[in-house]
């Protein structure tokens, strides 16, 4: 499945897979995911965790 609502995924999905640029990431819980710097980096760009809380 491919799908960006993240609510949703962690509703339906464990693990979570996270690719970028056809090859994988990184894979776990969907808050680790959410919470990984190099999914926050491919996906928000950089600096953008230090607005997250």
């Amino acid at each position: 499945m491919i799908e960006h609502d993240m609510d949703f995924i962690s509703r339906l999905c464990n693990p979570v897979i996270v690719m970028a640029e056809g090859k994988l990431l990184t894979e776990g819980s969907a808050e680790e995911v959410k919470s990984n710097e190099m999914v926050i980096e491919a996906y928000l760009g950089r600096g953008a965790s230090k607005g997250l809380s």
